[in-house]
């Protein structure tokens, strides 16, 4: 089983210190309604703007926007699996993994690191936008906010699946699924906001 955090008890209520600043350290933290609301407030506008300026025909539009959603929850699953559980065979890894990820496996009750601070949010939503804005020119502005929408998603599976125990119906799966993840074996149930790819990549709970 691939060590991903430093503690040996993965249940801990407690808080990491990442910096010695105590500036450094107070953004380091951010309340999870904070990047959700700034996924969710440029995937409108990005949608005004798609709709105003560009000629792209409303069907298109209602079509790249599932796209864009669908492509987040693949990307979410590729960096969970390759970038924060990558094997810290180095002091540069081990930093970078543990500072990125293996905190929260430390810590998983922290809610205060349960998303990057605002400031990280933003340098993505700008990075996803010229990416894709490259990639498929005005058609970005509907794909984007579906992506972004994914994103926001996410941060909200995440925080509910650690603040609130699991409900009584179809969606206990994501609950049991990360538990699986945090507490028994971090090399499955990659996959947060949908568990999707971990059955087509073969990662799925083995069933008991």
């Amino acid at each position: 089983m691939k060590k991903i955090g430093r503690l040996e008890r993965p249940d801990n209520f407690g808080s990491a210190k990442m910096f010695e600043n105590p500036i450094l350290e107070r953004i380091s933290r951010t309340h999870i309604s904070i990047p959700i609301t700034m996924f969710v407030g440029i995937s409108l506008v990005l949608e005004y703007y798609a709709i105003t300026t560009t000629e792209i025909t409303w069907y298109v539009g209602i079509a790249l926007f599932p796209l864009g959603f669908l492509a987040f929850t693949l990307v979410e699953y590729l960096m969970h699996k390759y970038f924060f559980h990558m094997e810290p065979n180095n002091p540069i890894k081990d930093k970078l993994q543990y500072s990125v990820h293996g905190v929260h496996h430390d810590y998983p009750k922290d809610k205060d690191r349960l998303a990057m601070p605002p400031f990280v949010s933003a340098a993505y939503a700008a990075i996803i936008y010229l990416v894709f804005n490259l990639l498929l020119g005005d058609y970005a502005l509907y794909f984007v906010p579906g992506f972004l929408f994914g994103y926001a998603a996410y941060l909200g599976v995440h925080y509910v699946v650690h603040a609130y125990q699991p409900p009584k119906n179809f969606l206990k799966t994501l609950w049991v699924n990360h538990a699986i993840h945090h507490y028994k074996d971090p090399d499955v149930a990659f996959g947060v906001s949908t568990p999707i790819w971990d059955y087509v990549f073969g990662t799925m709970p083995k069933k008991e």
